[in-house]
């Protein structure tokens, strides 16, 4: 190849890198870009909206714990990505997002579609560049993988105005290592911390694990399994940790917090040590700070030392890899029984378990209905609301990556393209261990997106994209006419004075819809259509297939706390 320019040189980068799918739309200051990648081996997904864009290599990302790649013009192409990097940051997901920009000399000239997305995108992003020389976009693209994927991941913005993509270089070298000054994510817990950790647990009457997603991403969900059962600790994992501890095991709690189970608020609410991994004390499980876990003594281990102490003020924190961190806190530890805790979390268990009552297609029924026909082996995406609550209280997951949602942000809009990535990311090989073989061997490889009237058509223009590449991933439609969480509230505390939130069921037609895009489809209202829709669904292996199940209407999500709340306010049903 003759002298390297900014464009072919980003595209070296990327093979270099490991990325085998980017996410875009192409602009006039890509032109360049596009140009270089149409040689590249690297498979470019053409998507219909930039937000749809980011959360496909969100959803990629989480699926196959490798780092997702999404690309945007300048002005509002890159504004466009803002939601799905937000998103990213808020349930620490590693993206690279690469924008274009006007050239050097028009920034700050309120040039054609120019937007500071540098400074806009600085508190969603981990880190984000704007590449000025382009003799330094080969050590940017590296650092940014770097950075995207170590520590706490996140996602990370590289701006490239037009000049810069089109300039050559004086030298083409990819660097070996990332050196960057003042970021050293912590690895090791301190010893010390840890000893009294162990010590902390062995005197524990009531121990309780609380876990989160940063089981998940360190990867330390067997030894989370481990520990839990060398001490007998019951264990809750958040929805950001579904799947980070299997959830059909005896010593597992399900979901915490405002629509978490019973038995899992209760546990927090009783236990006496609170043994915390990877979790931010979020507010939608703790509820009122002041009343959470009133006996409890905390060990917090993070790998971000900035969320520990945060929230709830631990006995003992332990900055470092949750992973690495166990494997040496397990040392310090021996088997352990605590019969009396033990039966009392049975007692929870019994006297509040997950239902519904009355008649009619239930949501609930809906979605327990495809657990057991997928056998719960499927990789499950949500969108934000009521049915993903559902979907975490009765899609039991029992490995980590299985089950993928905007968690923090709340993301309307999230599951659908999510799905479509993470279905890609089964497809790949390479990168870390993949704990999504499972997935492709059982259930064949199924992705299902639980999603909602409301959600869906938050970013339904993706069944292009998803027919266009032959992805054939599921959806499952909890249609209620209304946007169900609101609804939910203003019933419980607006005297159902219902506004804004009711939707027309019908419009659209999503079976229609379905069909328009070239995808396929079905209506189910009653409880014995279900399963033939499903199995007819898991029948078709070259698009996109869609099951409309119009449920009742003013069905609620039970347990609940409500915000702000304490434990004793919990309403079961």
């Amino acid at each position: 190849m003759g002298q390297w320019k900014g464009a072919t040189a980003l595209i070296e980068c990327l093979k270099a890198e490991g990325v085998q799918y980017i996410f875009g739309i192409p602009g006039g200051v890509m032109l360049p870009i596009y140009d270089a990648l149409y040689d590249s081996d690297i498979h470019n997904v053409l998507v219909r909206h930039e937000q749809g864009a980011a959360h496909m290599a969100d959803g990629y990302a989480r699926a196959s714990g490798r780092t997702g790649v999404c690309m945007a013009t300048s002005g509002p192409g890159a504004t466009n990505l803002v939601t799905g990097l937000a998103t990213a940051h808020m349930d620490s997901v590693p993206i690279v997002a690469i924008t274009g920009q006007v050239p050097t000399f028009a920034i700050g000239r309120d040039s054609f579609q120019e937007a500071d997305i540098f400074g806009i995108t600085l508190p969603v992003t981990k880190h984000s560049y704007l590449v000025k020389d382009v003799n330094a976009l080969p050590r940017i693209v590296h650092e940014a993988f770097y950075i995207a994927r170590t520590g706490r991941p996140g996602p990370v913005l590289i701006d490239i105005p037009r000049d810069i993509s089109q300039a050559p270089l004086d030298k083409f070298e990819i660097p070996e290592n990332a050196s960057l000054r003042g970021y050293r994510p912590p690895t090791k817990g301190h010893p010390l911390m840890i000893r009294k950790a162990a010590r902390l647990l062995m005197s524990a009457e009531r121990p309780t694990i609380y876990g989160g997603g940063g089981v998940i991403i360190s990867g330390a969900h067997e030894e989370l399994y481990e520990l839990a059962h060398l001490i007998n600790a019951p264990v809750t994992m958040t929805i950001m940790g579904k799947g980070g501890f299997p959830e059909t095991d005896p010593l597992a709690l399900l979901m915490p917090g405002m629509h978490g189970t019973a038995y899992a608020n209760h546990a927090l609410n009783e236990a006496d040590v609170i043994l915390a991994v990877g979790v931010r004390f979020d507010d939608r499980v703790t509820g009122k700070l002041d009343t959470f876990a009133p006996k409890a003594r905390f060990i917090h281990i993070d790998v971000d030392p900035a969320e520990i102490g945060k929230s709830v003020r631990p006995e003992i924190p332990v900055a470092g890899d949750a992973k690495l961190v166990l494997q040496e806190l397990m040392k310090h530890l021996k088997p352990k029984r605590e019969e009396a805790w033990l039966r009392q979390i049975e007692e929870w268990k019994a006297k509040y378990p997950l239902r519904w009552k009355g008649d009619g297609l239930k949501p609930q029924f809906a979605i327990k209905t495809l657990y057991e026909a997928t056998e719960g082996k499927a990789v499950v995406t949500t969108d934000v609301g009521q049915h993903q609550m559902w979907s975490a209280q009765y899609y039991l997951c029992e490995r980590p990556r299985q089950f993928i949602s905007s968690c923090g942000l709340g993301t309307m809009g999230y599951g659908f393209p999510a799905a479509i990535g993470a279905w890609l990311a089964l497809q790949t090989t390479g990168g870390q261990a993949r704990p999504d073989q499972q997935a492709r061997q059982t259930a064949g490889g199924q992705v299902w997106c639980i999603t909602s009237d409301g959600s869906f058509q938050m970013n339904m223009q993706e069944m292009a994209t998803a027919v266009a590449q032959r992805v054939p991933v599921k959806l499952l439609i909890i249609n209620n006419g209304y946007l169900g969480m609101v609804r939910q509230w203003q019933e419980l505390f607006y005297q159902r004075r219902y506004s804004g939130v009711r939707l027309e069921r019908g419009l659209p037609d999503f079976v229609k819809l379905a069909e328009a895009f070239g995808a396929a489809g079905l209506r189910v209202t009653r409880e014995e259509e279900l399963v033939p829709a499903i199995q007819k669904a898991m029948e078709v292996k070259d698009r996109p297939f869609l099951i409309d199940v119009w449920v009742e209407e003013e069905e609620n999500v039970y347990p609940m706390v409500p915000a702000g709340g304490s434990i004793d306010q919990m309403m079961v049903d």
